[in-house]
């Protein structure tokens, strides 16, 4: 939803010069065309003529024509609500295959984990654990989807709220990513981007299509990409151990050497049909689909104390997922100006994994042969609709609903290589079905007090029954409802054509998953506290955060920005992870415990060098900083700040264009440090700097070449975990983890 979109459409000068018999039409009109721009998430309007009356015969009612120029309006400038709108120029500007890379240079976004381009984490105000949502066309995608597979070229563009609305799931403590596949139709648009990637680890080649027109009535849009990621690592670590004097027992480096691929698929068809009465019906379809596989090898050398259960250890992997959802939208507009938009969609995935283990090396330890493989099938539907009135002057009132049901079917089977293929290990092989039942219902007004003062006030009830049956545990029933007020407001400050300010006020909340409440355990090979088995808790309950935003903007000509914001988070019910010994092996399991706060400060500049200077030099410059401060009431300090939050990240990027030739680069710095997430329990993670350039070359306006260098610092990344178990020692594991340059080519063709 785009807070607060009939800003830029009720300017004071602009109303004044109307007659007042005729300036409620103008606003009525005025409205609709402004949801009918964003509402309906479509391609900008065209460059259109000042605000013009026109004149009609006698007998007709007299009319004003309202056209609004789409460059005039910027959603983070004129929204109620706080928003950074990424469109898709900026995502593929460094022709990256991967979504996440694109959006590590997001100012407030960070990228956490992954590897061989697969499986981050995205991170708002630093904060992950799934605090931030990630939606796509505004919905959740299922549980195991990997956001990694989806590439840039298929996104129109990407949302960033920092404040949540009651429109999208207030599933949203940090804050909410809105992923939106492509929809703008433009006519005869043929493009194709062939791509290659080489490093001293990495061979990936990518393509994309892109294909869309008109004919009367209908119009269609196809976007599809494809690329495959070929990899290797050699990450080195080194456990010590000691004992409750803090004498050193125990020494054992140990080295790995991986392989794998990483392949995606992406496809996004949409076909839109246009009613004689201005209806409009949209069919939009995603269909994902990947595959990911690794091979690795682990030998550990024991320098001094106990050899591990398995020294030398040999691993194989796969990981397929595909994802098929199906979207219907249909978009009424009534003779009054109001407007209902309704969304009736389908879902289908399956993700498959399978795990070969073989480990020896200790004669202690009978030989490890193994293999594990599990199945995951999601079905869905659900609904969402929002009907919209600009009825009472300076008010767009809203109302509508989100609701769906999904089930999962999960399985999870163990063999012994040879011998026994048949013969299941461990507690037998495991089945386990949810369904997930929820709806949401919504009312907000966005209302224009004065021409400089606009206010959003806003609800939203939200409501999940989950319900999980297994063999091997008894069914489980989880209930849970949030009803989320939301304040926000922006004030234009008087004397001044750029300086505002914005307040919001939220209640958000984070529901657990269906995987954190299943008691299913997943077993570790050398079982330690550094390294624990993970199993579910039914008793989880959902964390509450209450939200205070608040920041100063100012904006000049020629698209200068500054900007700084505050921000505040309490959690209750703050889920972690305790690591406890249940008399055979360590355990990992989520639990609630106590409360938790969050603070940060966010600062962006971004201006055109000849905005600040008298120059005909074409350079675009942009910086941002973030950082964070956190807390946890149950955990004894110093450090303990949530689990793996990032306290500093900094973004720094240029772009230069002369003539035919475009250049830039981006340089991204995120800070680590120790984190104490419990009273035994410390991990840490180093300081991370990422520098990427691109060139762009325009042959013809048809014909462009793309070059793009990426992690040209090379620094690698080093994690780091240790347990401590009073009056006995403790437990600390090191990895260091190598990272290596590439560079990408990418020619890009429209015919």
């Amino acid at each position: 939803m785009d807070n607060g979109a009939a800003l830029s459409f009720c300017h004071p000068d602009m109303n004044s010069r109307l007659p007042s018999p005729i300036r409620l039409t103008a606003l009525a009109t005025s409205l609709v065309a402004a949801f009918s721009v964003h509402a309906q998430q479509a391609a900008p309007a065209q460059d259109a003529a000042p605000l013009q009356k026109v004149e009609l015969p006698k007998a007709a009612i007299q009319q004003v024509q309202v056209q609004g120029k789409a460059d005039a309006y910027d959603p983070r400038r004129d929204d109620t609500a706080s928003k950074i709108v990424v469109n898709n120029e900026e995502l593929v500007k460094y022709g990256d295959t991967s979504v996440l890379d694109a959006l590590k240079r997001v100012p407030g976004v960070t990228v956490n984990g992954g590897g061989g381009g697969r499986g981050g984490e995205v991170r708002m105000r630093g904060l992950g654990a799934g605090y931030t949502q990630v939606l796509i066309n505004g919905e959740r995608a299922p549980a195991g989807f990997d956001i990694s597979s989806l590439a840039p070229d298929v996104i129109e563009r990407i949302e960033v709220l920092r404040a949540a609305s009651a429109e999208f799931s207030t599933q949203s403590i940090a804050g909410t990513i809105n992923i939106v596949l492509k929809k703008a139709v433009k006519t005869a648009q043929r493009e194709l981007k062939v791509g290659y990637g080489r490093g001293n680890a990495i061979k990936s080649p990518n393509l994309n299509l892109q294909l869309s027109d008109k004919a009367g009535k209908w119009s269609y849009s196809l976007a599809g990409s494809a690329f495959r990621s070929k990899f290797t690592s050699n990450p080195e670590s080194i456990d010590t151990f000691g004992d409750a004097a803090g004498v050193l027992t125990g020494l054992r480096p140990s080295s790995s050497q991986d392989a794998g691929q990483f392949t995606g698929y992406n496809l996004t068809p949409r076909v839109n049909y246009t009613f004689d009465n201005g209806d409009t019906l949209t069919a939009q379809t995603f269909a994902n689909a990947a595959h990911f596989s690794q091979a690795e090898t682990e030998r550990v050398l024991t320098v001094l104390g106990p050899l591990p259960a398995y020294p030398a250890l040999d691993q194989t992997m796969s990981n397929d997922n595909n994802l098929f959802r199906q979207e219907l939208n249909w978009v009424h507009k009534f003779e009054s100006g109001a407007k209902l938009d309704a969304k009736l969609s389908g879902l289908r995935g399956r993700a498959e994994n399978a795990t070969y283990r073989i480990g020896s090396g200790n004669p202690a330890a009978p030989t490890l042969r193994s293999f594990i493989k599990s199945n995951n099938a999601v079905r869905g539907v659900s609904s969402t609709g929002k009907y919209t009135s600009s009825r009472f002057e300076g008010h767009t009132l809203a109302a509508g609903w989100d609701g769906g049901y999904t089930t999962s079917e999960d399985a999870r089977r163990e063999r012994e290589i040879g011998g026994a293929p048949d013969v299941a290990l461990g507690a037998g092989d495991e089945f386990y079905d949810a369904d997930v039942a929820r709806l949401a219902v919504y009312a907000q007004d966005e209302w224009n007090v004065t021409p400089r003062w606009s206010v959003y006030l806003g609800a939203r009830w939200e409501g999940i029954r989950t319900t999980t049956d297994g063999n091997t545990f008894e069914t489980i029933h989880n209930r849970s409802s949030v009803l989320s007020p939301v304040a926000q407001t922006l004030y234009k400050l008087p004397g001044t054509k750029g300086d505002q300010l914005r307040m919001a006020l939220t209640r958000t909340y984070k529901a657990p998953s269906v995987q954190t409440l299943i008691p299913h355990r997943f077993t570790s090979v050398n079982n330690s506290q550094i390294e624990p088995d993970s199993i579910g808790n039914p008793n989880l309950k959902p964390e509450l955060a209450l939200g205070l935003d608040a920041s100063y903007e100012h904006y000049w000509g020629e698209g200068g920005l500054l900007s700084a914001s505050v921000s505040s988070r309490r959690i209750t019910d703050y889920t972690r992870n305790l690591v406890l010994f249940d008399g055979a092996r360590w355990v990992s399991t989520p639990s609630n415990a106590g409360s938790a706060r969050t603070h940060g400060l966010e600062l962006e500049a971004r201006f055109p060098l000849k905005a600040v200077m008298q120059t005909t030099t074409a350079l675009d410059l942009r910086a941002s900083v973030s950082r964070n401060w956190s807390s946890v009431d149950s955990v004894p300090g110093p450090d303990n700040r949530l689990d793996a939050q990032t306290p500093l990240s900094a973004t720094l990027g240029a772009d230069y264009k002369k003539g035919a030739l475009t250049l830039g680069g981006s340089y991204v710095f995120k800070n680590g440090g120790f984190v104490r997430v419990s009273g035994n329990q410390i991990s840490y993670a180093s300081v991370r700097r990422d520098l990427d350039l691109y060139a762009l070359w325009k042959f013809t306006p048809k014909l462009q070449l793309r070059v793009a260098t990426s992690n040209l610092l090379a620094q690698d990344t080093v994690s780091q975990s240790s347990y401590i178990t009073p009056g006995e020692g403790s437990q600390t594991s090191r990895t260091l983890t190598p990272v290596h340059r590439s560079v990408r080519g990418t020619l890009e063709m429209k015919f």
